[in-house]
C-alpha cells in the first residue's frame, strides 16, 4: 500500500482562494486517497470491517496532524481522533478535523457515503473548509464550491441518517411533505445538498464540532442557509466541543424548516 504524501494527485481546483483555502482542500483530498488505498487493499486481503474502521481512522488523523504541522506550525489542531489540546482555547488558529467521517460506511466495501473534514477556525469564525468525497473522486471546498441551482422540486428532499432519526427532524420532513433519502456520513449528507441532490440536512441529538465544521463552512460558500435548528449561530473552537444539531438547506426553505423544527 503507498502511503506517500508526496506521491498523491493534489485537488485539482487550487487556483481562487487563500492558502488556507486551497491547503484544506489538498489536504482532505490527499487524506482520501490515503483511506482509498488502504481501503482498496483491506478488501483485497479480506480483513475484519472493524478492523478497517479503526486502521482508516489512524491512518488519516495521522497524515492530517502531521501535514498540517508541516504547513502551519504555529496553529492548533482539534481532532475527532486526537486528545484535545486545551491551547486551542486561546489560540488565533484552530483546525478542526474529522479524519473518517462515516467510519461505519468507511468498512462496508463499496459504500461512498463517508468523508474526510478539514477546517481552519480563526478568532471563532469559520474561515476556510473542504469536504473531501474520495469514494467519489470529489472534494467541495471553500476554495471553489457552487450552490444548487435550478427550482425546488414540489417536495423537498430531506436527508437522513441510515440508522437514526431525531424525532425533530421526522416531524419536520412530515410537516413539509417531504421525500426522505437515506445516506451515511454528516459530511455526505451536507454535501448533497450543497450539490442539489438534496435539499434539506437537520440534524439533532448528537454531533461534534468536527462532524459540522468543514460541512457548514463549504455550505455557507455555496449560498446555502446554516444555522442551529433553534436558528441560532453555531460556534466553533469551545471548550466542550459539542454541538449537537444542525440545519444546512436551500435558504427558500429556511423559514419552514425552522418552523416546523421550533413546534
Amino acid at each position: 500500500m503507498t502511503t506517500d504524501a508526496a506521491a498523491l494527485t493534489p485537488h485539482p481546483s487550487t487556483v481562487g482562494g487563500s492558502v488556507e483555502d486551497r491547503a484544506a482542500a489538498e489536504i482532505a483530498t490527499a487524506a482520501g486517497q490515503l483511506l482509498l488505498a488502504y481501503r482498496l487493499d483491506a478488501e483485497r486481503a479480506g480483513l475484519d470491517p472493524a478492523e478497517v474502521r479503526g486502521a482508516g481512522d489512524r491512518l488519516s488523523h495521522e497524515f492530517l496532524v502531521a501535514e498540517l504541522a508541516r504547513r502551519f506550525p504555529a496553529d492548533v489542531v482539534l481532532s475527532e481522533e486526537g486528545a484535545d489540546d486545551p491551547a486551542r482555547l486561546a489560540a488565533d488558529r484552530v483546525w478542526i478535523v474529522d479524519p473518517l467521517d462515516g467510519t461505519r460506511e468507511f468498512g462496508e466495501f463499496g459504500r461512498t457515503d463517508w468523508a474526510v473534514h478539514v477546517a481552519l477556525v480563526e478568532n471563532g469564525l469559520l474561515t476556510a473548509g473542504a469536504v473531501a468525497m474520495p469514494a467519489l473522486g470529489t472534494t467541495y471546498s471553500t476554495v471553489d464550491v457552487a450552490g444548487p441551482a435550478g427550482p425546488l422540486p414540489r417536495a423537498p428532499r430531506v436527508v437522513v441518517s441510515r440508522t437514526r432519526r431525531p424525532e425533530p427532524v421526522m416531524a419536520m420532513a412530515t410537516a413539509l411533505g417531504a421525500d426522505l433519502i437515506e445516506m451515511g456520513s454528516a459530511g455526505a449528507k451536507a454535501m448533497a445538498v450543497v450539490r442539489g441532490d438534496a435539499d434539506i440536512y437537520a440534524h439533532s441529538g448528537g454531533q461534534y464540532e468536527w462532524d459540522s465544521a468543514a460541512p457548514v463552512a463549504v455550505a455557507r460558500a455555496a449560498g446555502l442557509h446554516v444555522s442551529r435548528i433553534d436558528g441560532s449561530e453555531p460556534i466553533y473552537n469551545q471548550e466542550n466541543p459539542w454541538l449537537p444539531d444542525l440545519l444546512i438547506c436551500r435558504p427558500e426553505l429556511a423559514g419552514t424548516a425552522l418552523e416546523a423544527l421550533a413546534r
